[in-house]
């Protein structure tokens, strides 16, 4: 499972490094050290701080004046694949971005819960993307 450092997660989960580092110490997750000895978090803990963050009511945000096409960095929290077809669940941010595609593609990109990819939104299509 990757680790991200505290400002990727920050990033990620659309607060303050310091919002990031406070739940630290109120043991929201427990965070891990990097082989440099910095202070990072398990892809799993991101992932379930971004679901928890996405459901807050008062997450605020809306997309003021966007244009059709925006990309939203996010996590991924959760993947439902069968044999032909996946449901790919990420957390941008406030937001909760869910999308549709093949097994294939999933399998191709290498998406599961924890991995940092980017929602591309046009219209009623939401492309996924990795770095």
């Amino acid at each position: 499972m990757p680790t991200y450092r505290l400002s990727e997660a920050a990033d990620l989960l659309g607060v303050s490094i310091d919002t990031v580092r406070r739940w630290a110490d109120q043991r929201r997750f427990s965070p891990v050290t990097t082989e440099q000895g910095r202070a990072a978090i398990d892809g799993e803990d991101l992932a379930r701080l971004a679901r928890e963050q996405a459901h807050l009511p008062d997450a605020g945000g809306g997309s003021g004046n966007a244009s059709a096409r925006n990309r939203m960095r996010g996590i991924v929290t959760s993947v439902t694949k069968d044999t032909v077809m996946a449901q790919v669940e990420m957390c941008c941010g406030p937001y909760r971005v869910v999308s549709l595609l093949s097994a294939e593609a999933v399998d191709d990109l290498g998406l599961a819960p924890g991995s940092v990819a980017t929602a591309v939104v046009k219209a009623t299509n939401v492309v996924v993307e990795v770095d």
